[in-house]
């Protein structure tokens, strides 16, 4: 009797420290994605005042960043910078479908053409999940010069890709970023600046 007692009682701090080391593992792994998550976060460098018809974007392909710029006091300054994904594969785009996200010739930025509302937009990405929302509240579209159907939008279905590769060539940010985005410095005719991998 007593070594069935005794048998038990090991047995149950044995349960009890395996439970303990697997919570402590996931809890140091839940911790790491966090901290891998903000250092992409999202950051407001400066809050102050400034004309919105000065201000330009720079996504950094290599990066996954899209930074706004804007002359400030006559000074080029950092105003706010977004985690993006970008096209699935490396390279400047160059033709339909390639899944690359195009990249702007010096001194020729691409611009915001229009702001659209696209909360209610679906696209079927051929995985198997069907047609789905996939844009976010608001699609940037973009003048390229070259290509139709490049923006910059949401990632309804899709947030865990940002940052990262995986748009088709497009570039997705946060759901919530698209919106800060577009309600604090996005205008029409704002030029946008896509630099290569």
């Amino acid at each position: 009797m007593k070594n069935n007692i005794l048998y038990h009682a090991l047995l149950l701090v044995a349960l009890t420290a395996f439970l303990t080391i697997g919570y402590t593992s996931q809890t140091l792994a839940q911790q790491t994605q966090q901290a891998q998550k903000d250092t992409s976060a999202t950051k407001v460098h400066y809050t102050g005042a400034f004309s919105k018809s000065s201000s330009y974007i720079v996504v950094s392909k290599k990066e996954f960043k899209l930074y706004v710029y804007a002359s400030v006091n006559g000074e080029k300054t950092l105003i706010a910078e977004y985690p993006v994904c970008i096209g699935k594969n490396t390279g400047n785009k160059q033709k339909k479908g390639d899944m690359r996200t195009p990249e702007s010739e010096e001194g020729k930025p691409f611009k915001i053409s229009q702001i659209q509302s696209a909360g209610y937009w679906k696209h079927d990405f051929g995985d198997g999940r069907g047609s789905i929302l996939a844009y976010g509240k608001w699609f940037l579209r973009l003048n390229t010069y070259k290509w139709s159907g490049i923006g910059i939008h949401g990632s309804t279905n899709n947030e865990d890709s940002v940052p990262g590769r995986g748009s088709e060539g497009c570039i997705r940010l946060l759901d919530k970023d698209i919106i800060h985005l577009k309600e604090n410095y996005a205008w029409v005719g704002m030029p946008v600046i896509i630099l290569p991998d």
